[in-house]
């Protein structure tokens, strides 16, 4: 098969953690030809169809922090995107107007006979962020607004809470403010803007010391290991890229349950891979757009996660 990922730039990617670079790896060793693009090459014209400037990659069995040494580019081409047996949008965060755009523009592909993993509609209808508040009885005490007054009411009630952008990544912009309240009102007016950009607001579930739990689900099933993401030193983010440390471990008992009261769900919505943030006992976000961790669960665990997606996304195709 064919198969296109929509994807950042092929040398930044960091191969020896990339989740997407392990779909491709798996992929290819199935024989399967990998192409790739970068959300910036979409295009659409009347009479036309939705294409994009296309590579066909060949891996070269090197790993490392990013370059041009981890694949070789064996074919160019302006392609429309129905012509593909698969089109994965794995484009990173943040889901900023660009990223908005590209849905659209995937969607209009799909329309003409394209087959996109994950639905470009269901990435547009679950924002990582606001996707739990369907959810309400898997989550924390959770605050939605851009009201300062609403945002130090939930402090005085919970005294121990959590504020972040709705828009960010890997921990960035994360703020927890314990009963003291020291700088709430300068961490209001940074995240809020003055009221101009709402924020999220939630309890602070003590658990994080045991890990922020990235549990992947894959055609609504969930991979019987997550990675628990632990902070480090004085953090109180857990996430990779804010320092934590990532350990796989079995899904426990309330793990499974969290996934697979959701997973049907969101597979029925046309989304493939799914990746639940968990602390304790509690769903924290519900990750679409370009969810990771496969190689530390493969790594720590042998479990081989890339597999299970590409076993996926055959038989979607079948």
């Amino acid at each position: 098969m064919d198969l296109l990922f929509v994807v950042d730039p092929l040398v930044s990617f960091k191969t020896y953690k990339d989740s997407t670079f392990a779909m491709m790896r798996e992929a290819a060793r199935r024989g399967h030809a990998i192409w790739a693009c970068e959300p910036v090459t979409l295009q659409w014209r009347q009479g036309g169809q939705v294409q994009a400037r296309v590579q066909r990659i060949a891996l070269t069995g090197r790993t490392g922090e990013g370059g041009h040494d981890w694949f070789t580019v064996e074919e160019e081409a302006e392609r429309a995107l129905h012509g593909f047996d698969a089109v994965l949008m794995r484009k990173d965060p943040p889901f900023d107007p660009e990223y908005f755009y590209a849905t659209h523009l995937l969607q209009q592909a799909e329309r003409e006979g394209a087959r996109v993993f994950n639905k470009p509609a269901a990435l547009r209808e679950h924002p990582e962020k606001l996707a739990i508040l369907e959810f309400p009885q898997l989550i924390a005490p959770t605050l939605v607004t851009r009201d300062a007054q609403a945002i130090r009411a939930f402090h005085a009630e919970h005294r121990d809470v959590i504020l972040k952008p709705l828009d960010g990544m890997g921990g960035m912009g994360i703020f927890r403010v314990p009963e003291h309240g020291l700088n709430l009102g300068a961490i209001i007016e940074t995240l809020n803007r003055d009221g101009a950009q709402t924020v999220m607001v939630q309890r602070y579930l003590p658990a994080i010391a045991q890990g922020d739990k990235r549990v992947l689900v894959i055609a609504g099933e969930p991979v019987p290991f997550c990675l628990a993401r632990i902070p480090q030193g004085g953090e109180v983010r857990g996430n990779l890229a804010a320092g934590g440390k990532g350990v796989a471990q079995p899904l426990t008992e309330r793990d499974r349950e969290i996934a697979q009261t959701l997973g049907p769900i969101l597979a029925a919505r046309g989304l493939l891979l799914v990746g639940l943030d968990v602390i304790g006992d509690r769903l924290t976000e519900i990750n679409v757009t370009s969810p990771t961790c496969f190689q530390e669960i493969t790594e720590q665990t042998g479990f081989d996660v890339a597999s299970r997606f590409i076993d996926a996304l055959e038989a979607a195709l079948a």
